[in-house]
């Protein structure tokens, strides 16, 4: 019976073990909202600081990024919206950022499906000034929100460390 116990008690701690082994550093995730009654997501990957410098440092300032980790960061939208003044079409599309210490640029690209280092300009849709504000207590895990405020109005916010930046969203 002791042999038993022990063999048993040794197999769940290897299980244990390989299961956090396989849990990806920066696991998919997904934002979404509704803005004027039209659905908005967003497929990202949420790396985390894990004791990392991050804003200008790891996501180095004034570069394009991938805006998350691993593959690109898709848009979807199934109504037409305009992103800061940027008109998008209902659609899939990979967003970019070019992180900055006071003020970030969002990049909408045509281009989907690829890894998230495999930038191509041509491709922009195009590109709108973000606001960027501090934030209070420092949030260890990348996140990416959708947030409603109105009839036909939102905001997308790019939250992490202790940096926000944030674009208006509205529904047309």
């Amino acid at each position: 019976m002791r042999k038993l116990l022990s063999l048993a008690a040794a197999l769940s701690l290897f299980s244990t073990a390989v299961v956090a082994q396989n849990k990806p550093a920066s696991p998919p995730a997904k934002a979404e909202g509704k803005i004027g009654g039209k659905n908005i997501s967003v497929d990202y990957s949420a790396p985390s600081k894990r004791g990392r410098v991050i804003m200008g440092g790891l996501v180095p300032y004034e570069k394009v990024w991938r805006t998350g980790a691993n593959a690109a960061t898709t848009l979807r939208t199934d109504a037409d919206v305009t992103i800061g003044n940027l008109a998008v079409p209902a659609g899939t599309y990979t967003l970019y950022t070019i992180p900055g210490e006071k003020e970030w640029t969002l990049i909408v690209n045509t281009q989907t499906g690829q890894w998230g280092t495999n930038y191509d300009q041509s491709k922009d849709l195009g590109r709108v000034k973000m606001s960027v504000k501090p934030v209070k207590d420092t949030v260890e895990t990348f996140v990416v929100d959708v947030k409603p405020s109105g009839a036909k109005n939102g905001t997308l916010a790019l939250t992490w460390e202790n940096t926000e930046a944030s674009v208006p969203i509205t529904a047309r």
